[in-house]
């Protein structure tokens, strides 16, 4: 790999923009579900896939980048996460995930929080995660606020779809913060979509809590895109019957752009989700009765919903993103056990890459090597679904990464230290 490291790094001292990139040699895995392709090219120009494949021709101003016979895949994807919101969950002032004490609910925009150079966001581009979709939490209501799609490229725009979706609490916690009980939950989001309607039809009509609206005029201007189908609702549901509750919302709201995400029961109504035609983010191995809403929660969930024909992506409430792939290699673990439900390989790289940019309606964007995508592509030492390989080379829109962090550095600082090297302040 050192000869791939220093053409790389010679190649990218050229504007990205202006570059004709070819990896050769590869084990190509798509990333759509395909099988991976020995032997394989990919070829980037403007940090854009052109081609990657079999017998792809190489263009004659193509700086190339031997692969030396290993793994090349797309980045990986965060289906949900709370990214560069957050550097220590228990320090208030480094936390915008919630904001407890404001007015305003929907009208929340994470987009102006994201701090790119926050400690997770290395950590997360060295285990080869270079997308996510990030969310922030809910405090005083069940509407948490409006949702970003961010890359984790080492500049410090890392946003690149803001206000990408609104987010909204059902099941146990909604109803706890909607005023105690699941109906409860349900008239506060009718309110709130008819509410937005309102505001639709005569903004300066709209008094907001001058009046009797329950929604602050910035919130109902922030769900007048949901109510209209424009932006997508994404939906943290886990119990069969609260997704049921869900998916009949569009009896009244046709217009809704459902995504639910967690739905630990999902398998259990899986045939309704996949009629529905509304795509899933699910918890990847979630299988312990933790609450009474996941009683039935099973690590053949995914496998199960896939099966019936959901469109589903990997992503974890609450997980670290880092552990994309480690979920993954699970679900192809699990499709081993007798009676179990798992994944293929080729189907769990898709649920880590081109699954969730597909249920954000991205796709066509990134989240694969198919032509026309983004140029998130990284090298592996070694299979990309087995805990101990991590990237030898990523690119970012075609742009090469660092693939350190303060993690990295601390470990190969105290690895082997010389006598003399460092601080002896713990001799006796």
């Amino acid at each position: 790999m050192r000869t791939g490291l220093v053409a790389l790094a010679a190649l990218i001292a050229a504007p990205a923009a202006a570059q004709t990139i070819a990896i050769t040699n590869g084990k190509v895995a798509i990333g759509d579900g395909s099988a991976p392709i020995d032997n394989g090219t990919v070829v980037i120009r403007n940090g854009r896939i052109v081609a990657a494949g079999a017998n792809v021709s190489v263009p004659a101003d193509a700086q190339r980048i031997d692969a030396e016979g290993r793994w090349v895949t797309p980045g990986l994807v965060a289906g949900f996460t709370q990214l560069g919101l957050v550097e220590v969950e228990a320090v208030g002032d480094t936390n915008d995930t919630v904001a407890a004490s404001s007015p305003f609910s929907a009208a929340l925009d994470v987009a102006p929080a994201v701090n790119a150079r926050v400690s997770s966001m290395a950590i997360s581009r060295g285990r080869g995660v270079t997308r996510a979709v990030i969310a922030p939490d809910t405090a005083r209501t069940m509407f948490a606020g409006q949702g970003a799609l961010v890359d984790t490229g080492e500049d410090r725009d890392a946003v690149f779809v803001p206000r990408a979706f609104q987010f909204v609490e059902f099941g146990e916690r909604g109803a706890n913060e909607a005023g105690g009980s699941r109906a409860a939950a349900y008239a506060f989001f009718r309110n709130a979509m008819l509410e937005a309607r309102e505001y639709a039809r005569n903004p300066s009509a709209y008094g907001g809590r001058d009046s009797d609206a329950l929604l602050m005029r910035l919130d109902a201007a922030a769900l007048v895109p949901v109510v209209e189908g424009k932006q997508s609702l994404l939906v943290h549901v886990e119990q069969a019957s609260d997704i049921l509750q869900v998916l009949k919302l569009r009896e009244e709201f046709p217009a809704l752009k459902l995504v639910l995400v967690g739905a630990s029961e999902g398998w259990m109504v899986a045939d309704r989700i996949a009629a529905a035609g509304v795509p899933v983010i699910a918890s990847a191995l979630n299988d312990l009765p933790s609450s009474f809403e996941v009683l039935a929660a099973t690590q053949s969930n995914y496998g199960r919903m896939q099966d019936a024909g959901v469109k589903l992506g990997v992503g974890e409430v609450g997980g670290q993103p880092r552990n994309a792939k480690q979920s993954a290699g699970n679900l192809v673990a699990l499709s081993k056990v007798p009676g179990a439900s798992g994944l293929s390989w080729d189907e769990a790289l898709a649920a880590i890459t081109s699954g969730p940019a597909e249920v954000m309606g991205l796709g066509n964007d990134f989240g694969s090597l198919r032509a026309g995508r983004r140029a998130d592509v990284v090298i592996w030492d070694g299979d990309p679904l087995e805990l101990s390989s991590a990237p030898a080379l990523m690119l970012i829109d075609g742009a090469q990464q660092p693939l350190g962090s303060r993690q990295t550095r601390l470990r190969d600082r105290y690895l082997d230290p010389a006598e003399g090297q460092l601080p002896k302040a713990y001799d006796r």
